[in-house]
Order: structure tokens, then sequence, then C-alpha cells
């Protein structure tokens, strides 16, 4: 079982940058690959950046790619979605997801864990 905790949402203009964190419990967050997803009132939820266990490979939505970085610490159980120059069409609840598997997956039902959510909003 893992649960995961998303932190770093709020309120930035466009331009702007925001760091998200996932925090998780459980002792094997290690070999979860973990993603970012992103749901806009009144829209599907859509992928945004998925990391392997490793770390060594990451991939990334086209609308977020080279804004967004995504990145783990496993020694702190934590997964991060750096963001920058921010768009208001990047508004959104954005949640982190865990999947224990191998390879990269960028849909939502592959995902076993979710996040609450953080809602990242921004401005014009």
């Amino acid at each position: 079982q893992v649960q995961l905790v998303e932190s770093g949402g709020g309120l930035v203009q466009a331009g702007g940058s925001l760091r998200l964190s996932c925090a998780a419990s459980g002792r094997t967050f290690s070999s979860y690959a973990m993603a970012w997803f992103r749901q806009a009132p009144g829209k599907e939820r859509e992928f945004v950046a998925v990391i392997t266990w490793s770390g060594g490979s990451t991939y990334y939505a086209d609308s977020v790619k080279g804004r967004f970085t995504i990145s783990r610490d496993n020694a702190k159980n934590t997964v991060y979605l750096q963001m920058n120059s921010l768009r208001p069409e990047d508004t959104a609840v954005y949640y982190c997801a865990a999947r224990n598997g191998l390879g990269i997956v960028a849909v939502t039902t592959f995902y076993d864990y979710w996040g609450q959510g953080t809602q990242v909003t921004v401005s014009s």
C-alpha cells in the first residue's frame, strides 16, 4: 500500500514557476514508477510527466515538454514537478500517481495509487 500527498500548488502569474512535491508512504516507494497528471474543470484527467523507479527515464506530454521537469528522491520518498514558464492553460488540479511496474506508461488506468491533488492556478 502506498499513500501519496501532494503539496506546492497555488496561484501564480503567467510566466512564473511552481514546484510541486508528492510525499509517499511505504517502504517500497523506490520500486514504483511515479507520474503527474492534471485535470482542468470540465476536462478529462490528462498525463503530464512520468519517471521510472530509478529516475533513469522520464517522459513528458508535448504540452509541457521543455517547461516542466519531473524528478525523484528515493531517499526522501518524494517526487517533484518543477513547472516553469507557466501558462493559463496549465491551470488544473495536479495529481501524483504511483505504478508498480516497468516502463513508461502515460495512461491513468495503469496507475495503482493516487494522491488527493493540489490546485495550480495561473493568471494571465
